[in-house]
């Protein structure tokens, strides 16, 4: 699961390589930063695309299909360094795009084939976590270092993980079941399991609110006096809490039962947050509001994940792919509703407090410490 693990923050590291120095890209690659922007928005367009199919590929062929991602995670890192041309960077953009979904949808199957029934939550934890560390070591890599370097970085990282993940998977998973149905066998199954249901309505909320929130920061912001710069702080800040938070918080809960319970401060906190920023924004208030969402409302995802893989058992994977591809559309949808009001901020933060809030109905209605699940 370690390898693993650090693949999926590879692939962030990948998404996210021009979106902390945009107006210098669109300078080295000769287009608008709007286009640069798509070097990026591809990212979730692919998701939504392979979620469901990916899903139904890792209960069947789970180690072929998690490397089949690391591959094209490496490749699409090796041709960006190839040119300066903006297309050739879109291309390898568009190979890591599709390898996204083949290892983060991998998350939950992971740990159900490689973890007794204990260890898992912790070990989606760990993993969720390790996406957002990506995140955060792409900003700080993108901000610090040439962008040509930092291709170069990336495609040798992409390329030794890719390789380290080939090796580790050379050994079988422990607890692989006897005879894996796959196909649409997994994916009625796991649709027809009304726990998964419930996580398929509860996701797209928060995991649209958090991607609403950061990716509108800086312009719902800008009238309070928030800079640019300062957005940048509260999003590496929002991120950094978020990986502490998704390491313990989701371990913590399911050794207690206390799922629904976390989820719902989450949810309130989030809400709450989103509430204040309209009526009081500023870059003091941002901080305290962008900390808290990280460290409370990002541990719902691997909360979600851990819920669905325990409910789905075999079809661990259609499961992941499902709620994946809910979160992904709620995030579209979510970020778009808030896009509609980026000149008024006041009226952006109250629509997203109040969307955040309409996640309550779906949360379980009662959860169980992991030991006692399966």
């Amino acid at each position: 699961m370690g390898t693993f693990a650090v693949v999926g923050a590879v692939t962030q590291l990948l998404w996210l390589t021009y979106a902390p120095v945009t107006s210098d890209s669109a300078a080295r690659y000769h287009v608008s930063e709007g286009a640069i922007g798509w070097l990026a928005n591809v990212f979730p367009l692919w998701y939504v695309l392979l979620a469901l199919p990916t899903g139904l590929a890792l209960d069947r062929w789970l180690r072929s299909t998690v490397l089949l991602g690391a591959v094209f995670a490496a490749a699409g890192a090796l041709v960006r360094v190839a040119s300066d041309d903006y297309f050739v960077a879109l291309f390898g953009q568009t190979l890591v795009a599709i390898a996204q979904p083949l290892i983060l949808t991998a998350i939950t199957p992971m740990a159900a084939r490689h973890l007794p029934a204990h260890d898992r939550p912790k070990g989606i934890a760990l993993a969720s976590a390790s996406t957002f560390a990506g995140m955060i070591v792409a900003f700080l890599l993108s901000t610090t270092v040439p962008l040509g370097r930092v291709l170069v970085i990336d495609a040798v990282v992409a390329v030794l993980a890719a390789g380290a993940l080939a090796v580790a998977l050379r050994t079988p998973p422990p607890y692989a079941p006897e005879a894996p149905a796959g196909g649409r066998a997994d994916f009625v199954r796991a649709w027809r399991n009304p726990v998964v249901r419930r996580m398929c309505l509860l996701v797209p909320i928060p995991f649209g609110a958090f991607t609403a929130l950061t990716t509108w920061a800086q312009p719902l912001l800008k009238p309070a006096g928030v800079t640019q710069d300062d957005a940048g702080i509260l999003l590496l800040v929002n991120v950094a809490a978020g990986v502490i938070g998704c390491a313990v918080l989701p371990v913590w809960a399911a050794s207690r039962g206390r799922q629904r319970l976390m989820m719902l401060a989450g949810i309130l906190v989030a809400a709450s947050c989103c509430a204040v920023l309209a009526l009081a924004p500023s870059m003091g208030v941002g901080l305290v509001c962008f900390v808290a969402v990280g460290a409370l409302l990002l541990p719902a995802l691997p909360i979600v994940l851990e819920l669905s893989e325990a409910a789905a058992g075999s079809a661990a994977g259609a499961a992941a792919g499902l709620v994946w591809c809910a979160g992904q559309l709620g995030a579209l949808v979510v970020t778009g509703l808030a896009g509609a009001f980026l000149h008024q901020p006041t009226a952006a933060f109250l629509l997203l407090a109040v969307i955040t809030l309409v996640a309550i109905p779906a949360l379980p209605r009662g959860t169980r410490p992991a030991a006692a699940i399966g």
